[in-house]
C-alpha cells in the first residue's frame, strides 16, 4: 500500500483493499483444498474396511507385467448382508462406483467391465446394483519397453453403499505388483467376474418405437438357448425408462418383444439405447443396442407411464397438482427476465447484507468523484456477472460428469465454509482497524494495487456471489430449474442475467448523477462507519461456524473457532501498525506455530466428522435440519415415506433445506414454527418431512431435479392421492402456507 494521508486517518494509510485480503485468504484456501483432497477413508494398503463393506485393490497378471502380456486390476467389494452398491446406471437413485487409477507413465487403464446387475426394489423405486461379493475389473495396457521389477498401482475409489440409509464411502489404495513373477492369487475372482460380464449378442437386431406412452421393443437373433426365458431389461442410459414398471415380455417365433414404460420425468431421448438383457439361470447377460426408429417427443411432453398401485390405494393422476415443467411454460427470454428480477431481489436476502456494507463504504469514499463511482460500479458488475457465469459453468460441468449437485453446492463442502469464515474474519478485523496489509505487502504489490483500484470493486462482486449463491430469491427457482435443462450457452445466459440483476441496483446508483449527489460527503464520520461495518462480517462468521457445525460436529465448530483465533493473532502480528520490527517478527513466528497447531487440530476433526456424517443424520437430530418443532415431529425425507403417507390417505409437507441456506432458516423460524401453521399441520394430520441438503446427498439432488428446481429452499405439499406436489414460494409466509393447508381435504 502506498504511504500517504487518508480521509479516515490523515496520519495513516487507508485500510487494506479487498484484493489484498483475498490474496491472503487464497493461501488459506489452497491449504484447506489440498487437505480436503485427501480420501474420506484413509488407506495405507490395498484394503479399506468399513462397517458396510470390505474393499480391496487386486491384480491379475498370470504371466507377469510385461508388454503384450495380460494385466488386469480390479476393486473387489464384499458387502455386508443387505447392503449394496450400484451399477453404471444406478436406476432411480444411487451413484455408480468410480475408479481413478494412478499408474507410471505409459500405462493405460481401460474402462470398468461391469458385471450384469440385479434389480433392487426400494419401495416404489427400482435401483440396479450388486450385493454379496463384487469384482469390478479394469484392463491395463503395458507400454513397450517396460522392464521394471515391480509396478506401483494407486487407486482412488468412491462408492455409495445403501441399505436403509445410504453412506458415501471411498478410499485410497496402494498395491505393489511384481513384474517378473506371476500374480494370480485372485484368478478365481477374475474368472467369476468374466463369467458375469455381459457379452455382445452377436447377430441380434433390436428395434423400438414409441407407441401408447411406452417404448415398444422387438429383439430378434438372440441365442437359441435364451428363447422362451423371462428376460430382464437394464438400460445403460439413465432417465429414459420407468425402471419400477413391470416388464411384460413375450416370445413369438424367436422374437422377444416388450412394452417398456417411459419415465414420466424423462431426461434423455437417445437414438440408440444400449442395454443389458439377463435371464434366470444365465451367469452373464447379453449386450444389445436398441435402435429407436421413431422420434422422441419433447422432454416436457413425454407420455407418463401408468401410476403404480400403493397397497389398497391407487395414486390418481392430478395434473393440477404436479409440478409444472419450466420447459413447457417458460421460454428463454422469459427465463432470463425472471432471473434478472430474481437477481435484483437477491440483494434483499440476509446472506448478502455483509457484502453490501462494503459497497456502502466504497460509495461513500468516492461520493465526490462521479467517474470513480461509475468505474467502481462497472467493475463490481463485471465481478458479479463473471462469477455467476463461472460458478454456473462449474455446476454444469460437474452435472454433465454425473455429479448430483445443485445451486449453492460449494457450501456443502466444509473446506469452502471454513475458507469463507477465514476470509470474513480477515475483512472484519481489517475494517475494525486491528491490522493493515500495507505493513506486510511487498512494495511492488502495493504499487500494483494503487495502479488498479478497480480490482477491489471486482473482487467485492466475486465475494458477493460467493455468499449470495446459496440463497434463492423469488422468481429464481423456475428460471434456474429451466437453465439446468437447456444447452450450455443458453443456461449460461440465464445465469448471466441473474448476475446482472444482482449488480443492477449498484450499477444504476453509480450511473445516476442525482443519486450520486445524494450520497453523504466523505469526512471523519467514515472512520466510525468503517469500524461499524466490521460487525456484519463477524455475524457472517458466526453463521458460517454454525453451518460447519451442522456439517461436522460441535468439535468441528470448535476447531474452526480455534483456527480463526490463530488467524486473527497472525493478522495482528503481521499487520499491526503499532508493533516494531523486532516485536512483529517474534509475534509472527509465534503466530505461524499457533496457526500450524490449529490446522493440525481442525482439519483431521473435519475430515473424521465428514466420514462419519451420513445423509439424513442431520435431519434427524440437528436443530437446523430436523428435530422436533411444536407438536409434530419432523422426520427425515425419503420418497418411500411420501408414498407410504399418501397410501394411508395423509397429506405430506416436505421442507427441502440446508444449514447454509439463510432463507431456509428464516422461513423455519418465522413461518414453519408459527403457532397458526403448527395448528394447521396438526388439524390436517400432515406428515412433516425434512430433506436436509447441508451435505451433498445424491437422492435429494435427484428429487430437486425431478421437481424442476436446482437449489433450496423448496416447499412441497402433497395432497392425498395427488400425482405430484404443489410447490410453494421460496419466501414462505404464514398466510400462504395456511391457505394451502386449508385446501386439503378433511
Amino acid at each position: 500500500m502506498v504511504p500517504g494521508p487518508s480521509i479516515l486517518n490523515p496520519r495513516r494509510a487507508p485500510a487494506a483493499s479487498l484484493a489484498a485480503v483475498a490474496r491472503a485468504a487464497w493461501a488459506a484456501w489452497a491449504v484447506c483444498a489440498a487437505v480436503f483432497a485427501l480420501p474420506a477413508v484413509a488407506a495405507t494398503s490395498a484394503v479399506v474396511s468399513t462397517p458396510q463393506v470390505r474393499a480391496e485393490l487386486v491384480a491379475h497378471a498370470p504371466e507377469g507385467v510385461a508388454p503384450g502380456k495380460p494385466l488386469r486390476l480390479g476393486l473387489q467389494i464384499d458387502h455386508q448382508r443387505h447392503w449394496h452398491t450400484y451399477w453404471k446406471n444406478p436406476g432411480d437413485s444411487g451413484l455408480p462406483t468410480t475408479l481413478a487409477f494412478t499408474l507410471p507413465a505409459g500405462f493405460v487403464a481401460g474402462d470398468i467391465r461391469w458385471p450384469a446387475p440385479v434389480r433392487l426394489p426400494i419401495g416404489p423405486l427400482m435401483n440396479f446394483g450388486y450385493e454379496g461379493t463384487l469384482l469390478l475389473p479394469v484392463p491395463v495396457q503395458v507400454p513397450a519397453g517396460f522392464s521394471g521389477d515391480s509396478l506401483t498401482v494407486k487407486l482412488r475409489a468412491d462408492w455409495l453403499v445403501c441399505k436403509d440409509v445410504c453412506i458415501p464411502e471411498g478410499g485410497d489404495f496402494t498395491l505393489q505388483v511384481p513384474a517378473r513373477a506371476a500374480t494370480a492369487g485372485h484368478a478365481a475372482a477374475f474368472a467369476a467376474a468374466d463369467a458375469a460380464t455381459p457379452v455382445p449378442a452377436a447377430g441380434a437386431e433390436a428395434r423400438a418405437e414409441l407407441k401408447d406412452g411406452a417404448l415398444q421393443v422387438r429383439i430378434s437373433g438372440l441365442p437359441a438357448a435364451w428363447h422362451g426365458l423371462a428376460l430382464q431389461f437394464f438400460p445403460e442410459t439413465a432417465g429414459v425408462l420407468n425402471n419400477a414398471a413391470p416388464i411384460a415380455g413375450r416370445w413369438d417365433a424367436g422374437v422377444w418383444s416388450a412394452a417398456l414404460a417411459i419415465d414420466p420425468q424423462r431426461s434423455a431421448g437417445p437414438a440408440v439405447l444400449p442395454a443389458v438383457l439377463t435371464a434366470a439361470g444365465k451367469a452373464s447377460g447379453l449386450e444389445v443396442g436398441v435402435q429407436v426408429t421413431s422420434a422422441w417427443p419433447p422432454l416436457a411432453q413425454a407420455a407418463p407411464a401408468p401410476l403404480p398401485s400403493l397397497g389398497n390405494a391407487t395414486v390418481s393422476s392430478d395434473a393440477t397438482a404436479a409440478p409444472a415443467a419450466p420447459t413447457a411454460t417458460l421460454g428463454l427470454a422469459m427465463a432470463m427476465l425472471l432471473a434478472l428480477a430474481g437477481g435484483v431481489l437477491l440483494n434483499l436476502m440476509p446472506c448478502v447484507f455483509p457484502v453490501l456494507s462494503l459497497k456502502v463504504v466504497g460509495f461513500a469514499r468516492h461520493a465526490e468523484d462521479r467517474r470513480k463511482v461509475l468505474a467502481a460500479g462497472l467493475a463490481y458488475t463485471v465481478g458479479v456477472v463473471v462469477s455467476f457465469v463461472a460458478l454456473a459453468a462449474l455446476l454444469l460441468a460437474l452435472r454433465a460428469g454425473g455429479e448430483q449437485i445443485g445451486w449453492g453446492f460449494q457450501l456443502q463442502s466444509p473446506a469452502v465454509v471454513a475458507t469463507l469464515a477465514v476470509l470474513f474474519t480477515l475483512i472484519g478485523l481489517n475494517l475494525a482497524g486491528v491490522f493493515e496489509f500495507g505493513s506486510v505487502l511487498p512494495s511492488s504489490v502495493a504499487a500494483a494495487r494503487a495502479r488498479h483500484p478497480l480490482v477491489d470493486s471486482a473482487l467485492t462482486g466475486v465475494l458477493a456471489v460467493a455468499v449470495a449463491s446459496p440463497c434463492t430469491a423469488p422468481f429464481m427457482a423456475a428460471s434456474l430449474g429451466l437453465a439446468l435443462t437447456l444447452p450450455a450457452h443458453e443456461a449460461l445466459a440465464i445465469f448471466a442475467a441473474l448476475g446482472l440483476g444482482m449488480a443492477l441496483p449498484y450499477l444504476a446508483a453509480s450511473a445516476w448523477p442525482r443519486l450520486a449527489q445524494a450520497l453523504p460527503r466523505p469526512g471523519p464520520w467514515m472512520a466510525s462507519f468503517k469500524a461499524l461495518m466490521a460487525f456484519p462480517m463477524f455475524a457472517t462468521v458466526v453463521w458460517l461456524t454454525w453451518v460447519l457445525g451442522h456439517q461436522t460436529s460441535i468439535d468441528g465448530a470448535a476447531a474452526l473457532l480455534g483456527l480463526l483465533v490463530a488467524v486473527a493473532f497472525g493478522a495482528w502480528a503481521l499487520g499491526s501498525p503499532t508493533l516494531g520490527r523486532g516485536a512483529r517478527r517474534g509475534f509472527a513466528a509465534a503466530a505461524m506455530v499457533l496457526l500450524a497447531a490449529a490446522l493440525m487440530w481442525a482439519v483431521p476433526s473435519w475430515r473424521q466428522d465428514a466420514v462419519a456424517a451420513t445423509p439424513g443424520a442431520a435431519a434427524a437430530g440437528t436443530p437446523g435440519a430436523g428435530g422436533k418443532e411444536g407438536r409434530e415431529a419432523w422426520q427425515p425425507w425419503s420418497a418411500e415415506r411420501v408414498a407410504q403417507a399418501q397410501a394411508e390417505g395423509r397429506p405430506v409437507f416436505v421442507d427441502f433445506t440446508a444449514a447454509w441456506c439463510v432463507t431456509c432458516q428464516f422461513n423455519k423460524r418465522a413461518t414453519l414454527n408459527h403457532a397458526d401453521v403448527l395448528s394447521a399441520f396438526e388439524r390436517k394430520r400432515v406428515v412433516l418431512l425434512r430433506a436436509d441438503w447441508t451435505r451433498r446427498d445424491a437422492t435429494i439432488a435427484a428429487e430437486l431435479a425431478r421437481l424442476q428446481r436446482s437449489g433450496v429452499p423448496v416447499y412441497a405439499l402433497y395432497s392425498p392421492g395427488s400425482a405430484g406436489p404443489r410447490l410453494l414460494s421460496e419466501i414462505l409466509t404464514v398466510g400462504e402456507l395456511t391457505a394451502a393447508l386449508a385446501q386439503l381435504p378433511g
